[in-house]
């Protein structure tokens, strides 16, 4: 039987078990959270980034969640800074062209801030002349920080990433720094 976990994945922790970084680093990491046998993170939540981590003992699901080739969908809570235009969304949507190319096309809508959100430890700089607003977008690619990307090309740099979903599986009802089996 497929173990399937999905952990909230709290700012700051890396995306592994371990921390190979350099020498006496007290980087935080899964093992401090999930002590499941056999498991391994589907895909890569940066250390700056909070949410939803879909961890599996199945290759193929693995495979199947974190390889751009089968499109798995993903949306993002994201608090970029400023307000994004229309023009601006329009170009999320369509597709922004970044180092590595171009993105497929995004789907992206304006949202309120996430009722009953944990906050962020530490908390999110804000600048007092800048408003901040919430998106929602959603990807079916994964490349290295994508989403952050995509929003600074527009103009509007993520001061928060917070993955609410992958595939069919969403952060709801568990608490940061919490797993539960999917």
């Amino acid at each position: 039987m497929t173990k399937i976990i999905l952990f909230n994945k709290p700012f700051g922790v890396l995306s592994q078990f371990t921390d190979k970084g350099t020498v006496g680093s007290a980087r935080k990491t899964l093992s401090e959270f999930i002590d499941v046998p056999g498991v391994y993170a589907a895909g890569r939540l940066d250390k700056d980034s909070e949410g939803l981590l879909v961890l599996t003992d199945n290759g193929r699901l693995q495979n199947k969640i974190s390889d751009p080739k089968f499109k798995t969908s993903k949306t993002y809570w994201i608090q970029v800074e400023g307000m994004p235009s229309d023009a601006q969304l329009q170009d999320l949507r369509d597709g922004v062209k970044l180092k590595d190319g171009m993105t497929r096309p995004a789907d992206v809508n304006r949202m309120d801030e996430p009722i009953d959100l944990w906050p962020r430890d530490p908390p999110v700089r804000f600048r007092k002349t800048v408003a901040d607003n919430w998106l929602a977008i959603t990807i079916s690619e994964g490349r290295n920080r994508q989403v952050r990307r995509m929003t600074a090309a527009v103009g509007c740099p993520t001061l928060r990433l917070i993955r609410y979903r992958v595939g069919e599986w969403t952060i709801d009802s568990i608490q940061s720094g919490e797993w539960i089996k999917g």
